[in-house]
């Protein structure tokens, strides 16, 4: 397999801050899908890349799908451990304006298995 390309951080960080506004305030337009995939993407990988392993499976569709978290690794069918949510839910718990518990409360996100909730100790990512 080959090795996975290393994510700037400020490349990430920037890609982050570009949709922030959109992330924290429900009433502005939707940013283009580029910037949006572009953020989302980066700040996904950004976890994987920071929180190495394949225990965790984080989805934010329909963007990507990662896997985090050292652990037990799955190797076929559904992990049980996912973590899954919305492109906004994401950034939101990305640069640090909900937390992982809150958002998993509120059913904006869905968390499955033993080990889905350490994702919230990598959280924020990028504050802003």
């Amino acid at each position: 397999m080959a090795a996975r390309k290393t994510i700037d951080q400020a490349a990430a960080r920037a890609a982050v801050i570009a949709v922030a506004d959109w992330a924290r305030a429900a009433d502005l337009s939707e940013p283009d899908r580029t910037g949006l995939a572009a953020a989302v993407r980066m700040s996904a990988r950004t976890l994987a890349q920071i929180a190495p392993g394949s225990s965790v499976e984080v989805r934010v569709p329909p963007f990507v799908a990662v896997q985090c978290i050292e652990g037990p690794r799955h190797t076929r069918g559904t992990p049980p451990n996912v973590v899954e949510c919305d492109p906004r839910t994401w950034l939101r718990m990305v640069i640090g304006e909900l937390s992982f518990a809150d958002a998993v409360k509120d059913g904006a996100v869905s968390a499955s298995g033993s080990r889905a909730a350490e994702v919230a100790s990598w959280m924020p990512l990028f504050p802003v």
